[in-house]
């Protein structure tokens, strides 16, 4: 297909996931080691392809997995965070570590109370002990799946943070376009991990693709919030295109949008 072909969202998460299943397995940056403590977020289409699309790994043992990014909301799609989480960790024979809270409350006092609860308090506590982090990137439109599940910021509210220059979000901690944080108030309502404590896993790992992304997969390459993506071969491309040079992150290189499926390393 020509490089402007853009495929339908569903399908590209599936194929972003199917790369980065097999990415988890046999790359050095990206494979899970025993021992490891593995954060994964939520409400990611994409790195829900990926679980979905792995097979059980062998060779691996000790390792525990903890959600990143709150869970909580409408019941009808609350399943796809645990899911995440409960399938990841019995891909790995692992243990797993639930975050049992919404991603965003209605305010600081809010957040301040359920960090309180010894069950959020246990998952919380392990963000700075990761090893290695997977997340998805959002781009300026909020995606279907976190969407349907409740947690997310009024139209308003969205409107202030991209007037303030967000393009993107990590775990709902958004981005400018030259990867520096937006600081608003809205920070203060996540329950998440937070873009410094990403930054200091050895292994940040976005698996992420599409037009209406790459923008703030660009900014978080050059602010250094990830140090490593797994994307499809035409993001990759675009990537490039803006000169995805990055700091903290090997700058891409003709030859790794070569790569089978488009996977990218960086």
């Amino acid at each position: 297909p020509p490089p402007h072909f853009q495929a339908e969202d569903g399908i590209r998460d599936a194929l972003v996931g199917l790369v980065g299943s097999e990415m988890c397995i046999r790359d050095r940056e990206t494979t899970v080691r025993s021992g490891d403590i593995i954060g994964v977020s939520s409400w990611s289409a994409t790195l829900l392809g990926m679980v979905d699309a792995m097979h059980p790994v062998s060779g691996v043992k000790d390792v525990r997995v903890v959600q990143i990014l709150g869970g909580g909301g409408d019941p009808a799609a609350e399943g796809h965070a645990t899911h995440l989480v409960r399938r990841l960790t019995d891909l790995l024979h692992g243990e797993g570590t639930f975050l049992p809270a919404p991603s965003s409350v209605s305010s600081a006092q809010a957040r301040d109370v359920l960090l309180e609860d010894p069950f959020v308090a246990r998952a919380v506590a392990l963000f700075d002990e990761l090893d290695v982090a997977y997340v998805g990137i959002g781009g300026q439109e909020t995606s279907g799946l976190l969407a349907s599940s409740g947690n997310v910021f009024s139209p308003e509210e969205l409107r202030t943070v991209r007037e303030a220059g967000a393009i993107g979000d990590i775990g709902l901690r958004y981005l400018c376009v030259d990867g520096r944080p937006v600081d608003t108030p809205l920070d203060d309502r996540v329950i998440g991990i937070e873009l410094e404590q990403l930054k200091q896993a050895p292994r940040s790992v976005a698996v992420a693709g599409g037009p209406g992304k790459t923008e703030a997969i660009h900014a978080a390459l050059v602010g250094g919030w990830i140090n490593c993506l797994i994307t499809d071969t035409y993001t990759a491309e675009r990537l490039l295109a803006m000169g995805a040079d990055t700091n903290g992150t090997q700058a891409l290189e003709e030859e790794d949008v070569k790569q089978p499926m488009g996977a990218v390393v960086a």
